[in-house]
């Protein structure tokens, strides 16, 4: 053998050699087979295969990953039929599941997410579909779940990106939406009027009571001063008896007396003065004296 062809071979085993040599990046897994049957999973780290015999099947990523399908016609349970698209959160929790449990397997996944959304939506009504996001998320999420397991496959989220119905639904639902806003704006604008009405109510109210409040203490302050006045001249009276009892009088000046008191209690505002018979006679001398003296 020459030297060159032991230097070839050197150089042909070293290169087989490097190739060997496997080394797997963090969050990856690699599926080895050898002799075309299942080996092991290589983690990371440096690894070493058999030459010829050994071969990686398929390089699995460990990572979260996305699939956003595009959207998808399903019908309600009101046969109204939409458009809706699906985002899917899934993780590779078994590489060899995931390499041998199903073949192409987000192909699978797409066919099990499309299929799963319509038998859901199928039970549900129109507006059931549009305001229970959260219920058929969850519900997708547990059933893609379960039916991935043997592909060594778990589906961590399930979002509903958009509902599109169809263009007149569409349009009857915007015109649903302007009314309920036009309802509740005509509500808040009377609830208004009618705060505003009951305010300037009490205040009317308050104001009528305080002008009645106001009347009220004027009258019985002036009731306690006409009674004050009327004690006043019930008291001058009788100091003008107890003095005309202390003097004797006679009854022709106590009677002219009772008239000049009740001349005071009149206060010039009466229209009217009744005088009791027994003084009659005395307002007449009275009088005829006034005209004697006149003429």
């Amino acid at each position: 053998m020459g030297p060159y062809l032991i230097l070839g071979i050197i150089v042909i085993v070293f290169i087989i050699f490097i190739k060997c040599i496997v080394v797997v990046q963090q969050s990856k897994a690699y599926v080895i087979e050898r002799l075309g049957a299942f080996q092991a999973v290589w983690g990371v780290g440096l690894h070493l295969k058999m030459p010829f015999f050994d071969r990686i099947a398929r390089k699995v990523s460990l990572k979260e990953q996305v699939l956003d399908y595009p959207p998808q016609p399903v019908i309600t349970k009101d046969n109204v039929t939409m458009q809706i698209d699906t985002v899917v959160y899934y993780q590779i929790t078994d590489p060899q599941l995931y390499t041998y449990g199903v073949e192409r397997p987000m192909v699978a996944m797409e066919t099990l997410t499309a299929t799963t959304l319509r038998n859901i939506i199928g039970d549900l009504e129109l507006d059931q579909t549009l305001t229970s996001r959260d219920v058929i998320n969850t519900r997708m999420r547990a059933i893609l779940d379960e039916a991935t397991d043997p592909w060594g496959i778990k589906v961590n989220r399930v979002e509903l990106k958009n509902i599109l119905p169809p263009a007149d639904i569409q349009s009857s639902m915007e015109k649903q939406m302007k009314a309920e806003r036009d309802r509740r704006q005509a509500i808040l604008q009377a609830e208004g009027q009618k705060k505003s009405a009951i305010l300037i109510a009490e205040g009317e109210k308050e104001s009528a009571i305080l002008r009645a409040d106001a009347e009220k203490q004027a009258a019985i302050l002036k009731a306690e001063g006409e009674a004050e006045a009327i004690r006043a001249v019930q008291k001058a009276l009788a100091d003008s008896i107890e003095m005309l009892n202390e003097k004797a009088p006679n009854d022709q000046v106590i009677k002219l007396k009772s008239i000049q008191a009740m001349e005071k209690v009149a206060n010039g505002q009466a229209t009217k003065i009744i005088i009791p018979s027994e003084m009659q006679g005395l307002v007449g001398l009275a009088n005829g004296i006034v005209e004697g003296v006149k003429k």
